[in-house]
């Protein structure tokens, strides 16, 4: 492998023969193809839809659609057009005949094309990129030369070359791929398009059929990759994701903002993120209570949706008396029993209490359809929609197949102790059922302080009444601490899609949190979906992620540990200190010299007396969430929060108050390891009180 800074003068043989220096080349290859993507871009932006919309509405439709490609036609300046160049043997896809011409592709985010449409920046998820993430020595897939580029700001200013298919050089590691992964990070989450790794990029390109759960330990990527799988498979099936739809669904709101310009930056816009929470609010009601942990475990338990389908079939009611339908100067008599029977197959039928209840209007009206035909009349379909809506037909409906109100139902599922244990018996024990009742009943719906777990409840009732809009695509990250009632409420949301479930067992931090992935996949109705591993960590330091790693026998036993490929020497410090306060500002100062974002972490009951502090240090601080600048850089974060973000440089505060503020230890143990896991280039942890056990003996 040979690298190349500005000053380089070595070539690679395919820049041979031109008086330019290889750098100054790629150089004006950048300039062109910004230039071309502008000119792409002013294209759209001087078309003129005005002879080509039949009315107002496809006018909006078209301009609409318009505006989104110049949006993802932008040139983000401090954004690389293209980050990498791959030099094939032979032209893809032709015989590799002795002698046969090869080809030269630059790979980039989006695909750039000249005047002529010839292209100058092939997407990097087309398959003529896909050697750029697999290739490698022992398998080169028939490429010469993969060069790598290296930017600072948005200006090319190094590369370095592979000749993958070159026998006299050695397999190497790419040290601008290591100062990418490095690279300080300031702002939002960005794309990890430069550095995908093999066995992340099989995971990316697997097909849209099938659904795929990645267990991944800290800094080893699992979300970038799910974001990036669903970038690949809007670019492989673009148009039936658009009919259908894609949805990320993250753990808080902290988590999408940080997460929320990964997919924008691939041209990726039509892409929604929501929280579980966002899916299940629906008709008005909020969260506006919450529920002790031991409620929370059982509301959010799989036995739940059992007792809601026997509730809500409780309603069905055999009929009492026979129906008389009048047509005309005619009378039309269905006896109770045939009522009863017809209700009985709905019944066995097991579809939709309101699909069932639409279907009953309409097999009363077919019954009394063959009474007209039996005595000689000729109706036809209009008819005996007629009878459907009967004002007799109607009323008969209403009494045997009431309809439902989800809300209401919970309501009472929760206020009314024998409605309860008539649908809980067998399936719930005494105590549970006492749990799960409200200590003073509310009087409405909206009144009602309805918890997180109660929404989700609601949402269970409503797709037992009319089926859940399913998705074509859903990725779903931190997945582990999610409730088995919270994978349902997910997974109706793509019974027709796919799936991509992203998590680590070892930071599950709720009572709830998932055992196994089997057991996960099965409540996702997913248990088909590949179970991929990632263990290679490209993210925390090894020193930092061995530290971390000492919790894993206690939090999960015979979970492997994450391997890193970063050896950052002195970075992981652990300092005991009398006034803590005080050196956790000092440990900021400290970190706040070097350049990127920093992290200050503490148990949330710390929250408020560090944030009065930093205040008096007159040392500014945002919230998670907030957007990292080159003016500030430090962000307070709650433990509880931390989940899912990373930070070049964190302050770790008193670990021992943040095992002691979850409900018991194994919880508590599994929020520090989160915790210490969220720094990128170094980790400081200060502690008054003594150390968790669990983390062994002290440094040396």
């Amino acid at each position: 492998m040979s690298a190349h800074a500005p000053e380089a003068g070595s070539e690679a043989a395919s820049d041979a023969g031109s008086g330019a220096h290889p750098l100054a080349r790629e150089q004006a290859h950048l300039t062109a193809s910004r230039a071309a993507l502008r000119a792409m871009r002013e294209d759209v932006e001087a078309l003129d839809i005005r002879d080509v919309t039949a009315n107002w509405v496809n006018a909006i439709v078209l301009q609409a659609q318009i505006d989104d490609r110049i949006k993802a036609l932008a040139d983000l300046a401090h954004t690389p057009l293209f980050f990498g160049r791959l030099n094939y043997l032979h032209a893809p896809g032709a015989e590799l005949a002795e002698g046969a011409e090869g080809e030269q592709f630059y790979i980039g985010r989006r695909h750039v094309h000249d005047a002529d449409g010839d292209p100058m920046v092939i997407d990097w998820r087309a398959p003529v990129s896909q050697p750029f993430y697999r290739a490698s020595k022992n398998d080169p897939q028939d490429i010469a030369l993969r060069r790598r580029f290296g930017y600072t700001g948005g200006d090319l200013t190094a590369y370095e070359d592979e000749h993958l298919s070159d026998p006299a050089e050695a397999a190497a590691v790419s040290k601008l791929l290591q100062q990418e992964i490095e690279r300080p990070r300031v702002g939002p989450m960005r794309d990890i398009v430069a550095t995908i790794q093999p066995e992340q990029d099989e995971i990316v390109r697997s097909g849209l059929s099938g659904s795929v759960c990645v267990q991944g330990g800290p800094g080893t990527g699992k979300t970038a990759v799910g974001l990036h799988r669903v970038a690949y498979l809007l670019y492989a099936h673009r148009e039936r994701l658009a009919r259908t739809g894609t949805l990320v669904i993250g753990p808080n709101r902290s988590f999408l903002h940080y997460i929320e310009q990964v997919l924008p930056a691939l041209g990726e816009l039509e892409v929604k993120q929501a929280t579980v929470e966002d899916l299940v609010t629906q008709g008005g009601l909020e969260v506006r209570g919450a529920d002790a942990a031991a409620t929370a475990v059982v509301k959010g338990d799989a036995r739940m949706a059992q007792v809601l389908r026997r509730a809500v079939r409780s309603h069905v009611t055999p009929p009492a008396e026979p129906l008389m339908v009048v047509r005309g100067s005619r009378r039309w008599r269905v006896p109770a029993y045939e009522l009863e029977e017809i209700v009985k197959e709905l019944l066995d039928r097991d579809i939709r209490y309101g699909a069932a209840r639409d279907a009953l209007s309409q097999r009363i009206a077919h019954t009394v359809l063959v009474r007209m035909e039996q005595a000689g009349e000729a109706p036809d379909d209009r008819v005996q929609d007629a009878v459907a809506r009967s004002a007799a037909v109607k009323a008969a409906v209403k009494t045997m197949w009431p309809a439902v109100d989800p809300a209401k139902l919970v309501l009472r599922l929760l206020s009314e102790p024998e409605f309860l244990a008539a649908h809980a018996e067998g399936v719930l024990s005494e105590e549970e059922q006492r749990l799960l009742l409200w200590p003073k009943p509310y009087r409405s719906v909206k009144s009602a302080k309805w918890s997180s777990a109660d929404l989700v409840l609601i949402d269970e009732a409503a797709d037992l009444v009319e089926r859940t809009h399913s998705l074509g695509h859903v990725v779903l990250d931190e997945a582990q601490d999610l409730s088995p009632m919270q994978y349902r409420a997910v997974g109706r949301r793509c019974t027709t899609g796919s799936a991509t479930v992203l998590g680590d067992l070892a930071q599950g931090t709720t009572p709830w949190a998932t055992r196994s992935w089997d057991e996960a996949l099965a409540h996702l109705g997913k248990p088909e979906a590949v179970l991929e591993e990632l263990t290679a960590g490209f993210r925390v330091p090894r020193e930092v992620i061995a530290y971390a790693s000492r919790l894993l026998p206690s939090i999960s036993p015979g979970l492997a540990p994450v391997s890193s490929v970063r050896e950052t020497p002195g970075s992981l410090v652990v300092t005991p200190t009398p006034d803590l306060t005080a050196s956790v500002l000092d440990a900021c100062r400290a970190a706040l010299a070097h350049e990127g974002s920093i992290g200050l972490i503490a148990a949330d009951t710390r929250i408020p007396e560090l944030a009065k502090a930093l205040e008096a240090a007159g040392m500014a601080h945002l919230s998670p969430g907030e957007e990292t600048t080159a003016q500030s850089r430090l962000t307070l974060v709650p433990a509880s929060l931390a989940k899912g973000l990373e930070y070049d440089y964190v302050v770790l505060d008193e670990p021992a108050a943040i095992v002691s503020g979850e409900p018991d230890e194994r919880t508590g143990l599994r929020r520090l390891y989160v915790c210490l896991t969220r720094a990128v280039s170094g980790l400081h942890v200060l502690h008054a009180a003594a150390l968790p056990a669990a983390l062994g003996p002290a440094l040396p």
